[in-house]
């Protein structure tokens, strides 16, 4: 079974173009899932087509029973679910065991984002006089001024960056490309941070093409990342998630805000459905209310 993972896990990385980030995922879901059927099922493991959807639910039912939220739940069965596809497809498996299971119903939360102007000093912050804090003002720019991914970002390339045009070429997920435009401010703090680069590079001998990388001249990683924008976020906001997405989220509320239109503010995300987008106009609407309730003085009667 673990060469037909390596299979699968390859054809979503050279066939379907998936992020690293996804892959590993993928891959940490798979092996769960290897590790639940070598404990509870050992038969099934080269056995492929006696795997039913009673299996698959014991598997859904011990995540759920070792505390494991909904959502995690979820995103374990679409991955068996992508897998056993690509298993038919190869013909290793008559039926998807995973394919007529219901979905757990999952509470939408709506996304936390940072208000105007505390997002103002969390810009300020980083000591743009160092590498390091130039570096940390060019990404925290780009996340607020443009709304892209934390792995579209770790992506970006010198050469997409067209200084002029105040836009970037953004490769997202499903290798999709995008051009997408960025503020004033992410241009300077862009232009300043290169200049730092360069002197890094040649110090080093970096060769590496990739925008943002370490004082070593090595590129960063997920978590440098996050750690990155938690350091900044924490002295601002209560919210509770310090991540990069939340300043993608505080992006495309602001935008809404300001009333841009919901069709170009999925365009610039580059969210495949309006759905998806239509969640940020939930987030104004019950700001708004919350504002009409604490204002209006009829409000309460």
């Amino acid at each position: 079974m673990q060469k037909i993972i390596s299979e699968y896990l390859s054809y979503l990385e050279n066939e379907r173009n998936y992020s690293q980030h996804t892959i590993v995922s993928y891959a940490n879901d798979l092996a769960q899932y290897y590790s639940f059927l070598k404990e509870e099922f050992p038969e099934l493991i080269e056995r492929h087509n006696d795997t039913d959807t009673g299996v698959i639910r014991a598997f859904l039912g011990l995540l759920l029973d070792s505390g494991l939220s909904k959502k995690s739940v979820v995103r374990k069965l679409s991955t068996l679910r992508s897998f056993y596809k690509f298993l038919v497809r190869k013909k290793f498996v008559r039926n998807n065991p995973a394919l007529n299971i219901i979905t757990p119903k999952v509470e939408k939360t709506l996304p936390q984002f940072i208000d105007k102007d505390s997002m103002v000093k969390i810009l300020s912050l980083p000591d743009i006089t160092t590498f390091a804090g130039a570096r940390d003002s060019a990404i925290l720019e780009l996340f607020y001024g443009s709304g892209i991914r934390r792995a579209e970002l770790l992506g970006l390339t010198l050469s997409d960056i067209d200084e002029r045009n105040h836009t970037i070429k953004v490769t997202g997920k499903g290798n999709k490309q995008r051009i997408i435009p960025f503020t004033e401010n992410a241009r300077q703090s862009i232009k300043r941070y290169v200049q730092f680069r360069k002197e890094i590079g040649a110090e080093t001998g970096m060769k590496e093409n990739i925008l943002f990388v370490s004082d070593t001249g090595i590129r960063l990683t997920p978590s440098k990342i996050n750690t990155l924008v938690g350091k900044y976020l924490s002295g601002y906001t209560e919210i509770q998630k310090k991540s990069p997405h939340v300043l993608r989220h505080s992006f495309a509320t602001h935008l809404l805000d300001n009333g841009a239109d919901i069709l170009a503010v999925k365009e610039l995300l580059g969210h495949e459905s309006l759905s998806t987008t239509q969640i940020y106009t939930h987030v104004t609407v019950e700001r708004l209310k919350k504002i009409y309730q604490q204002a209006h003085p009829k409000a309460s009667s």
